[in-house]
């Protein structure tokens, strides 16, 4: 369990520049805390199925994300073979400067839910990191 939660994202110029965090003890006790904002020339949402980062993007930016409709596709529904399948595909930039990886990769792009499955996972995870640092 992380003990951090993703309040909101920076951006500048029209990009994604890093993370706005608080810990997630602050938001169960109900205090008042100022979040950490942690700049990043990359950031790679790989928070699962909620796909939380990408999330807020859409909803607070009203970004268009590089997705078949423009919009966050949602995750179909568990069929292990097929997700597996899609996930390296679906493993790619969708805003810039934002990455979707593991989950949260078949959750924006469109692709099936997973069972306990997690070759894909690990390869979606080392083809991002190959993503970024090819640029």
């Amino acid at each position: 369990m992380s003990h951090f939660s993703v309040e909101d994202v920076m951006v500048r110029e029209e990009r994604i520049t890093g993370l706005v965090l608080n810990w997630k003890a602050v938001g169960m006790a109900n205090l008042h805390v100022d979040p950490l904002a942690v700049n990043s020339r990359y950031v790679i949402d790989s928070t699962g199925h909620d796909a939380q980062v990408t999330n807020i993007v859409v909803r607070k930016l009203k970004g268009k994300l590089n997705t078949q409709s423009g919009a966050l596709e949602g995750e179909k529904s568990m069929w292990a073979s097929r997700g597996e399948e899609a996930i390296l595909a679906n493993t790619i930039e969708v805003y810039p400067c934002l990455y979707v990886a593991g989950m949260a990769a078949n959750a924006v792009v469109g692709g099936y839910r997973m069972g306990p499955v997690f070759g894909g996972m690990l390869l979606s995870g080392q083809k991002v990191a190959q993503l970024i640092l090819n640029r």
